[in-house]
């Protein structure tokens, strides 16, 4: 997909035994001097991409995530009332080019494409337009679910395990700032064939509501991820599939499915 002009790619990669913060170029990462979220500044060091790792993005405080928030993922169910989160623990998230690792007793586990915000500064009681103001930026992500673990006659209280078990948060490649993220094509591909597709337009709590929201509850930190909801139907994955999320101006993020 097509990216928008004006939008700057920050990354965080690994070189040798060395991780660093850079800004992607095409082919290139132009090394930062620190975290792109506390101010770091190009250093003039540049890499070929090709002989960088990508890591996931960013390492975060904390993860909300957004449950029911497009109408063609409810079907027949109403609508909620309000934003509905839960949390993701941060032993979920990988990067790019990592495995979803599938636990050995899972049975059901299906991806979610998802655009996933940055938060760039502490966020507590806001309007929209101050919630607008405190996004960083977006990147892609996967909201990888056990549905039997959630949904299934023996379900758990929470989605502790569901949606939070170990690379069940893959996120990348890149965070893009400056990119207007109001109407994106998101799309997910499994094994290269197309299999989720919406846009960001038909959130039913756009992400300027939806942190507002939150903010009145819990506050929002530098580095904080919202998930902010799948569209359309999800199937399982296995051992081998390639799952592929990719988002307009942004990117893709591509991760391999094995079991453990």
């Amino acid at each position: 997909m097509q990216a928008q002009s004006g939008a700057t790619h920050y990354v965080r990669f690994r070189q040798g035994a060395r991780t660093a913060f850079g800004i992607l170029a095409g082919e290139e990462v132009r090394e930062l001097s620190g975290d792109y979220l506390k101010g770091g500044k190009p250093t003039g060091a540049k890499h070929q991409l090709k002989t960088v790792k990508l890591l996931a993005p960013i390492v975060p405080n904390k993860i909300f995530a957004m449950a029911r928030n497009y109408k063609s993922h409810l079907g027949t169910v109403a609508p909620p009332s309000r934003p509905e989160f839960f949390y993701k623990p941060t032993t979920c998230i990988c990067g790019p080019g990592d495995s979803i690792v599938l636990p050995k007793d899972s049975t059901d586990v299906h991806y979610e494409c998802e655009l996933v915000v940055v938060i760039g500064k502490r966020l507590k009681n806001v309007s929209k337009a101050e919630a607008a103001a405190g996004v960083f930026g977006v990147t892609c992500g996967n909201d990888v679910s056990e549905r039997q673990w959630q949904n299934g006659k023996d379900k758990d209280i929470q989605w502790w395990r569901a949606k939070g078990s170990d690379t069940f948060g893959p996120i990348g490649p890149s965070v893009v700032a400056g990119l207007k993220y109001e109407d994106l094509a998101i799309q997910t591909r499994l094994n290269g064939k197309v299999v989720q597709e919406g846009r960001t337009s038909q959130l039913i709590y756009d992400v300027v509501t939806m942190i507002s929201f939150c903010s009145n509850y819990v506050a929002l930190e530098p580095g904080d991820l919202v998930f902010t909801g799948t569209p359309g139907t999800t199937k399982k994955m296995a051992p081998g599939d390639v799952v592929e999320v990719d988002i307009e101006g942004i990117g893709v993020l591509k991760n391999s499915v094995t079991s453990s």
